[in-house]
């Protein structure tokens, strides 16, 4: 009896959920249709134990620097590769959960947003950090030029990072209560495109480190389309910040 009370509750935190979810304009496939689903599960999973959004928070930062740690620490592997991915897999499907359960428990607060955009920069950082220390300490790299990757993929993906921030910060709109509507719809080009920059996406890279050349251009890969949709990104950003307030 207590199991099921207890699974219909849980059934009753997903469908709130759902309907108090944000507009999926801007959205990559991967977070759309697998990160916010699966941090719905775990924001109602939350919900149910009775934890806070900053504590969803910390989950999720915990989750992501143990990922960070296996990169920088441990010599790479097939094996490490898994490891790491499902680490930074669960640590950004709660990173969707944080800001779920705090539209579901009524709102957030200036406290918590502040502590996960900290988190996040702070997981941005270190996570490139911690590729270059491994290259550094395990690879073999055909060149000491590689050594400035990690570093060049690390300013853009703050510059991304900041920039988006900022830019919906300053961006002008008109007053609304309440969260967008997430409108169902078949996936679009801009959903598409923007998978290259989703950190999901980023994140499964680390598959490879058991091939270290595979991992290598696989990574340059990814901070050759960061790089791109940066200079995309700073001029969309610009113009909209630029053009006057409407009414």
């Amino acid at each position: 009896m207590v199991q099921a009370t207890e699974a219909a509750a849980f059934g009753t935190a997903l469908r709130r959920l759902q309907a108090a979810q944000k507009t999926a304009k801007g959205v990559s496939l991967y977070s759309r249709y697998l990160n916010r689903p699966l941090g719905r599960v775990f924001a109602a999973a939350a919900y149910r134990a009775g934890l806070s959004p900053n504590q969803v928070t910390l989950l999720s930062a915990g989750c992501s620097f143990a990922g960070v740690a296996g990169v920088a620490l441990v010599r790479p592997s097939w094996g490490l590769g898994a490891a790491v991915w499902a680490a930074l897999f669960v640590g950004f499907a709660l990173d969707s959960a944080d800001g779920q359960l705090a539209r579901l428990r009524g709102g957030g607060s200036p406290a918590g947003e502040w502590l996960d955009h900290v988190v996040d920069c702070a997981k941005i950082t270190a996570l490139h950090s911690a590729v270059l220390i491994s290259f550094y300490r395990f690879a073999d790299l055909p060149h000491e030029s590689w050594l400035l990757l990690p570093l060049g993929f690390q300013f853009v993906a703050v510059l991304i990072f900041f920039g988006g921030l900022l830019t919906d910060k300053l961006r002008a709109r008109p007053d609304r209560t309440g969260p967008e509507p997430d409108t169902a719809g078949p996936p679009t080009l801009r959903a598409v495109a923007l998978l290259p920059v989703d950190h999901g996406v980023f994140c499964a890279v680390f598959l490879l480190l058991g091939a270290p050349g595979l991992f290598r251009t696989g990574y340059a890969v990814l901070f050759a389309c960061y790089a791109l949709f940066l200079a995309a990104f700073a001029v969309k950003w610009f113009r909209e910040l630029s053009a006057p307030p409407p009414g």
